[in-house]
């Protein structure tokens, strides 16, 4: 199966650390990060669930659960969660898929046979509160995740969900941003932007971020 941007998350039930999980009920009125790991006890994954981990406050500012998955069955996840906190000095407070059969797997394209016809690759999908799939990275078996750009990413999704921008290359929260070229009549631009506008070009109009 492949998912686009825009497509309604598939839902599943499967076992986890934390339970039986019903993911879209799990999801809630929240955002979610779903993101798969090759296997328990493998050096790469062990530090990304470490650091997301650390991220939990960010996580929970941002109203967004995060949910891990690999293909490993629960007794190794809950061994290889102790390595976790023991090694990366934190706390798993979040669920960790045991995705023994590979339905999640195969309901997300997690497989890549050309990387590995048994394990996941290194997939991430951002959900919104709607079900609906908002980001899709896939990584590498042999690349961890930077986790500063999937904050980053969250943080561009629920500011221009609210408020009628675009933001620019490597923007970060508080940066100024984009109006859309859907803004063409100035008396609208006014009203919806009252601190105002540079144009280096017609098509190239630059405001602050509104919510600051």
């Amino acid at each position: 199966m492949t998912l686009r941007l825009g497509d309604t998350a598939p839902d599943f039930e499967q076992d986890s650390s934390a339970g039986r999980i019903r993911f879209h009920e799990w999801i809630g009125d929240s955002w979610a990060v779903l993101f798969s790991h090759p296997a328990d006890f493998t050096p790469v994954c062990t530090t990304e669930l470490g650091k997301t981990a650390k991220l939990k406050s960010e996580f929970d500012r941002r109203n967004v659960k995060a949910i891990g998955l690999s293909v490993d069955p629960l007794d190794k996840h809950a061994g290889w969660i102790e390595d976790i906190e023991a090694t990366q000095d934190c706390s798993v407070e979040f669920p960790i898929i045991a995705d023994v059969d590979r339905k999640v797997a195969q309901l997300y394209d997690m497989i890549h046979p050309n990387q590995s016809e048994t394990v996941t690759v290194r997939s991430l999908f951002i959900i919104d509160p709607k079900k609906k799939v908002r980001l899709i990275i896939t990584y590498p078996l042999t690349t961890g995740r930077n986790f500063d750009e999937v904050l980053r990413v969250i943080d561009a999704l629920q500011l221009t969900d609210g408020s009628s921008v675009a933001t620019p290359a490597n923007w970060k929260d508080g940066d100024d941003v984009i109006i859309p070229l859907s803004f063409q009549d100035e008396a609208v631009i006014k009203e919806k932007f009252p601190k105002g506008y540079r144009a280096p070009r017609p098509y190239l109009r630059i405001t602050p971020q509104p919510d600051k």
